[in-house]
């Protein structure tokens, strides 16, 4: 993992969550890529230098945040960009080989009772990068245990695991595999190949309407420093996703960080 990025709004949460980022990317001796997108419509007769007076603005503010980080020593490059948040967000991703997005629950969004704020939602539902929820005012702490809710092992795509091979590796992580039974499953969804088989150390299966129930029903037996879920068009957010934002009362267990890899197939 060579390459983190953390796209900054204007939570106050945003000096904790870019120290856990700074704290993450340590770890694996990763660059750390700190960026904030604008989007402006201008109108005839408006002022012509408004993108710089925007981009110089965004540049202050990240740059004010930095100062305040306990940087240990991590590269560390600071960006304002232009444009429309999702296309913006996945060129940036593509031109710099970003590894791993990490996201806010509420990157602009102050309502307490939301988890997922609707920009942040965006991010998780419409881009295909991989990346890590992390939990508002969250600490870094080394990752001993990660609960993996599936409902189909079917891997078609070839680095899909690599963000999650990558942590457990490093961590030398304990991986707790969930196999959700749902009524549109295959026979051939439970058939673990050898590369999921060999990073797996408990395997669980249960019948459960979707994976998130699966995981309600069983994470407190494993007690996860980590949960990990996968984007599918009918995926684990999926019930949740009618809108991007989510609320904390839809999605109360995760006091934990949460990987979203991209798609398996």
């Amino acid at each position: 993992m060579n390459s983190i990025l953390v796209a900054v709004g204007s939570s106050q949460n945003a000096q904790s969550h870019l120290q856990y980022a700074v704290d993450f990317a340590e770890q694996f001796e990763a660059k750390l890529y700190i960026v904030q997108i604008y989007n402006v419509y201008t109108m005839s007769g408006s002022m012509t230098k408004v993108d710089e007076i925007l981009e110089r603005d965004s540049l202050d503010f990240l740059n004010e945040l930095v100062s305040k980080l306990d940087t240990k020593n991590v590269d560390i490059e600071v960006k304002a960009l232009k444009g429309k948040l999702i296309k913006t967000l996945n060129d940036v991703c593509s031109n710099l080989n970003i590894d791993l997005l990490l996201v806010e629950p509420r990157t602009n969004s102050d309502k307490d009772d939301v988890y997922l704020g609707k920009t942040s939602g965006k991010i998780i539902k419409q881009t295909n990068i991989p990346a890590i929820i992390v939990p508002e005012n969250y600490v870094f702490e080394p990752i001993h245990s990660i609960l993996f809710a599936l409902k189909s092992t079917v891997i078609q795509k070839v680095d899909a695991l690599k963000p999650l091979i990558n942590i457990k590796e490093h961590f030398n992580a304990s991986l707790n595999l969930l196999l959700v039974k749902t009524s549109f499953n295959k026979t051939e969804d439970f058939v673990v190949n050898n590369q999921l088989d060999s990073l797996i150390d408990h395997k669980v299966e249960t019948e459960n309407a979707t994976t998130y129930q699966g995981v309600l029903e069983h994470h407190q037996a494993v007690n996860p420093d980590l949960l990990c879920v996968v984007r599918r068009k009918r995926g684990f957010f999926n019930k949740m996703w009618e809108k991007n934002s989510i609320l904390k009362r839809d999605f109360y267990i995760a006091s934990f960080p949460v990987l979203v890899l991209s798609g398996l197939k």
